[in-house]
This record gives C-alpha cells, sequence and structure tokens, in this order.
C-alpha cells in the first residue's frame, strides 16, 4: 500500500468562551485526511485527524515539514514489516527527520495531528475499532468497551451568570454524567468560590467537581486559594500554576488532601518524565493528563506511559485531555482511567457517535472500524470535502 495524498484545512473552532488564560473565538484546528490506494468495500481507506483543542491549526508545520516528509517516504519507510500497512513508528520516525530534540511546543501538535488519522488508518486496515486494536496490540487483548467520563465546560463568557451556569450543569447531569468540571481564576476569588458553591448545590458531593485554573496563578495565589477549596473535597485542582513549574506544582501537591491534577500542555516524554520526578505528584492519589495529540501521538504516548509505570504510576491515574472520540478509542483500548468529553463546547469537534450513550458517567464505545469519524455527521461534513 501506498500513501496517495495528504489534505490539510484550517477551520475555526465557533466556540465564544474564555478560561483564565485564553479567548477562544479565534481559536483554529488543523483537520486532516491522509489518503491511501488500500481499498474497502470498494473505496479507498482514508484516515482522518485533527489537533486537539487549545492550540492553533498547524498549517504551516504540516505542510512545510511534515506532509511532505511522508509523502516523498519509500514504502520501506513507512510500512510495518511483512504486512501491508502502516507502521505508526516508522511513520513517526519520518516525520521526526532532521529535527532537533526540545521544542516541543507547536510541532508536537503537528505530528499528533497526522499521527490520529495513521491509526485511524491502520484500525481501517485491520477492519477494528481502534480500541480493540490497541488492546490486542498493547495490552494483551484487554479492553474496555465502556470509558469513565466526565464533561468539561464552566467556562466564562459575556453574559452569563451564576445561574446560567447552574442551568449548565443540570444539563450535563442529565445528559448521563455524574461528574463535571468548570473553570476558575478569571475573575475575583470571591466570585469564583460563589460560582463554585453555586455548583456544589446541583451536585451529590464535592468529590463530583473538578476546577480548572488554565495554569493563570501564581504559587502564592494557587495556595490562597487552595485553603479555600480545600474543605470541600474537590474531585481534583487541576493546572493552578504555570505546567512546567514543576517546583511550584510539588508546593501545592504537599499542601493539600486533594487530589491534583496537570500534564495537558506538558508535550513530549521528557517534559512528562521532568513532571514525575520534580512535581511532587502522588502516584496513588492524583491524575496526568498529557494528551497524545498534543505530544507527538500514540507511540511517545506508549513510552510516556512504560516511564509512568517504571515510576509506580498506573495507567489507571492517566485521563487525556482532548475531549473527542479518539481520546475515548486511547482510553479504552491503554486501560486508562477515562477521558474528558465537551459536550456543549468546541463544536464539533467534541462529538461523540450518536449511538454512543453516555449512562452513570460512562459512555459506551462505537464499533465503526478505525476511530469511527464517519458516524459523527457534524465532523464528518467537514472531513468528507477534504479531497
Amino acid at each position: 500500500m501506498r500513501i496517495t495524498q495528504i489534505i490539510q484545512k484550517t477551520y475555526p473552532l465557533n466556540s465564544k468562551i474564555k478560561n483564565a488564560v485564553i479567548d477562544f473565538s479565534q481559536m483554529t484546528v488543523s483537520v486532516v485526511a491522509i489518503h491511501t490506494d488500500k481499498v474497502s468495500n470498494g473505496k479507498p481507506i482514508i484516515g482522518y485527524g485533527f489537533n486537539s483543542n487549545g492550540r492553533y491549526s498547524q498549517e504551516g508545520i504540516l505542510k512545510d515539514r511534515i506532509i511532505p516528509r511522508l509523502l516523498n517516504a519509500n514504502a520501506e519507510e513507512l510500512l510495518e514489516n511483512n504486512i501491508d500497512n502502516l507502521d505508526p513508528a516508522k511513520c513517526y520516525k519520518v516525520m521526526m527527520k532532521n529535527e532537533k530534540p526540545g521544542g516541543h511546543g507547536e510541532r508536537s501538535v503537528a505530528i499528533g495531528t497526522i499521527d490520529m488519522a495513521i491509526w485511524d488508518i491502520i484500525a481501517k486496515i485491520e477492519n477494528k475499532p481502534l480500541y480493540k486494536y490497541l488492546g490486542e496490540k498493547y495490552c494483551n487483548g484487554v479492553y474496555k468497551n465502556e470509558v469513565y467520563t466526565y464533561a468539561a465546560g464552566g467556562y466564562y463568557y459575556e453574559g452569563k451568570n451564576v445561574q446560567r451556569l447552574q442551568d449548565e450543569i443540570k444539563h450535563y447531569m442529565d445528559m448521563g454524567f455524574n461528574d463535571c468540571k468548570i473553570k476558575v481564576g478569571a475573575i475575583s476569588q470571591t466570585d469564583d468560590l460563589k460560582r463554585i458553591e453555586a455548583v456544589l448545590k446541583i451536585l451529590d458531593s464535592g468529590e463530583n467537581l473538578a476546577v480548572d485554573v488554565n495554569g493563570r496563578f501564581t504559587l502564592p495565589q494557587a495556595l490562597d486559594f487552595l485553603k479555600e477549596i480545600e474543605p470541600l473535597n474537590l474531585m481534583w485542582y487541576e493546572e493552578a500554576v504555570d505546567p512546567l513549574d514543576y517546583l511550584s506544582n510539588a508546593s501545592i501537591a504537599q499542601n493539600t488532601k486533594i487530589p491534583i491534577a496537570t500534564g495537558e500542555n506538558i508535550f513530549s516524554y521528557v517534559d512528562a518524565r521532568n513532571l514525575i520526578r520534580y512535581g511532587g505528584m502522588n502516584p496513588q492519589r492524583d491524575f496526568i493528563q498529557v494528551d497524545p495529540v498534543l505530544s507527538y501521538g500514540l507511540i511517545e504516548y506508549l513510552e510516556i506511559l512504560k516511564m509512568f509505570k517504571v515510576n509506580g504510576w498506573s495507567p489507571n491515574r492517566c485521563i487525556p485531555h482532548g475531549g473527542h472520540q479518539f481520546g475515548l478509542h486511547v482510553a479504552a483500548g491503554l486501560g486508562l482511567y477515562g477521558n474528558e468529553a465537551y459536550p456543549e463546547v468546541f463544536y464539533p469537534f467534541g462529538k461523540f457517535s450518536k449511538d454512543m450513550e453516555i449512562v452513570n458517567g460512562k459512555v459506551t464505545l462505537p464499533e465503526y472500524p478505525g476511530i469511527g469519524y464517519e458516524s459523527v455527521p457534524e465532523i464528518y461534513n467537514i472531513m468528507k470535502d477534504l479531497k
């Protein structure tokens, strides 16, 4: 088989929301389609991918470096030995040709975007849902048919008062979620605490609510806020300080019984290892949110999981950032704790297949070959035009 073409386009996220750091109204996303000459049911197999939210389109890096390297590679450089299918590790090696170490901020996202489409192709050629393929290949045939998920929302936007926030959380509970996450840090501590209090009136307990600062606080601010929320026994306190400020993260972790969550802005194996070494995280309490799509793709993420295991961390402490169907496959196939969901934001890329039910905080996995974006009309309407 061979790759015949790779198409990339930039699309807006269309989300007029804010967290404590950024405004998403101008955020864009790269969507890619990798066309092959492999045929299934009379049609060429195409792999689809896009980058997770929070990072802009990677159009320049994709068009100038990553896509040409794949198109110019020969079959031996891309295919699995003795199997007419792509080898994701070989593809990763080709994409990283002539790249220096370090500088993970945007290059890692571009490669992760292509990587998603590569895994879509691999599983389609095997005629299996991706999560089953991953479980069979990497976890001795063990995989989940449903995955824990929580509703990531509670963003700020103009005119959104406490009543609207409560209405949003009620809607998530009606959809089948048990847990949710809201943003904090963009307004006064007093007003944020009122928002938290309002949400807790709807949920069963503090353990059903996580709060996310998106790295906005200084260490003194983070510790001051922690004093206020400590008695609430929240689900977790997320990314209170800059994601690469491991010393400050360690100070927070050592001063709380609330689980700490971070990692969505850790974009490489080396940075993930530094987080484990110096971030003060507790492998029996805390959660790691490294996003495979933002951190060079699933091949790098598999190495990160191996490193975690060596350092006493179970995959069950991992909840990838991203909130998309690919992340659900990864969580189900590799035995992770779960995956987040964006039921009302980042349209349409946070949508799941319509036949994937959310019941008691868990979502069923799709049975379509590959990732199954063809079963999500809102996303596939964009992807099918990448010709």
